[in-house]
């Protein structure tokens, strides 16, 4: 979700022309950004933290009487009392804490709940960033379907340019995301020790992200380090496209997703995929990927090694990825944006 915003927002910003984009309340992000850290200082973040705070339970319309004075606010999940006096959209991202409410922390579904009763329910408008997330709201939440808008996020200029900087070392099977339930980890992590054993001896399997929640017996199992496992723990934002454009295969066997950002990611680069054959996953990859049963890590390896032994398969769903990708532009994300928000006012 930071990675989306923080992208979609400066290409807001770039494509805007002559509408006044505001990050509120009072945020200028810089041009780099850390999933580990704030894009403000410690007490720059607490102070916005704090009025955040007052927002959401005060129980007054303080946005109102403090806010800027806007057409459109677009709110994000941390505030659920937004302003009145304007027209009020979000960005519906996925369904996951009513689908999967067990891959959640209770506090997180609390949130999303909240939110979806004080903000979703009574937008404008609303993005969705899958077909899926909409049909899946309109079910859940009795949304008006004309009312969402389906646009997809972008993938960073830097994953297409990497498709040529192959690094060069042992070849590996790639993993990218935070270390959840959601993710689906362990299946992946059986999927490689069920490999041929030949296959396990010429590629590593290497997990890039940082631990989330409920996920101690995951992350063991990765710090211990078994033959062929490479845990790297979080990875900043600049090293990424080279570490996605330099695997021999993207695995991303994830129990649902509203988009996918990490398949789109590894499609830019040119990468095979493996990915899983429910939620947003089928939507995002098309043709530009081998689909499987997320529950079953025989199914995983199976594809896996369908890839690592063919090499024709592994060029056509690279040159597939890399067509199917160009839709998946920031450019494109925040122009269709604009477009939105002009359709409202």
């Amino acid at each position: 979700m930071k990675t989306y915003v923080y992208n979609w927002f400066l290409s807001l910003r770039r494509v805007g022309g002559a509408d006044s984009i505001i990050g509120w309340p009072w945020l200028q992000p810089p041009e780099r950004y850390s999933h580990e850290t704030s894009v403000l200082s410690r007490s720059a973040t607490l102070i916005r933290l704090a009025w955040l705070h007052a927002l959401n339970y005060s129980g007054l319309p303080l946005a109102d009487w403090v806010g800027p004075r806007v057409d459109v606010f677009h709110a994000s999940q941390q505030l659920s009392n937004p302003p009145r006096r304007c027209r009020l959209t979000a960005t519906l991202y996925d369904m996951t804490c009513w689908l999967v409410p067990e891959t959640h922390t209770a506090a997180n579904v609390r949130g999303a709940r909240l939110f979806a009763e004080r903000v979703m329910c009574r937008a404008s408008g609303l993005i969705a960033i899958s077909h899926n997330s909409r049909s899946d709201a309109v079910r859940i939440l009795g949304l008006n379907p004309d009312k969402i808008e389906v646009i997809y996020p972008g993938v960073a200029e830097a994953f297409f340019e990497a498709a040529s900087r192959r690094p060069q070392g042992k070849p590996y099977i790639l993993f990218v995301g935070t270390i959840e339930p959601r993710k689906n980890v362990d299946r992946l992590l059986d999927a490689y020790q069920q490999m041929l054993p030949s296959l396990r001896a010429e590629f590593d399997l290497v997990v890039a992200g940082p631990a989330g929640w409920g996920s101690p017996e995951t992350l063991a199992r990765l710090r211990a380090a078994a033959d062929g496992v490479r845990y790297l723990g979080y990875v900043p934002e600049e090293q990424m496209p080279a570490l996605v454009a330099g695997a021999s295969v993207f695995v991303y066997p994830s129990l649902y997703e509203g988009f996918g950002l990490p398949v789109a990611q590894a499609m830019a680069a040119g990468v095979p995929i493996v990915t899983s054959n429910v939620s947003s996953l089928p939507e995002v990859a098309g043709d530009a990927a081998l689909l499987v049963d997320p529950q079953s890590p025989s199914e995983i390896r199976a594809a896996v090694e369908k890839i690592l032994l063919s090499p024709d398969l592994a060029a056509r769903l690279s040159a597939a990825g890399r067509l199917r990708a160009r839709q998946y532009r920031w450019e494109h994300c925040a122009r269709r944006s604009l477009e939105f928000f002009r359709r409202l006012v």
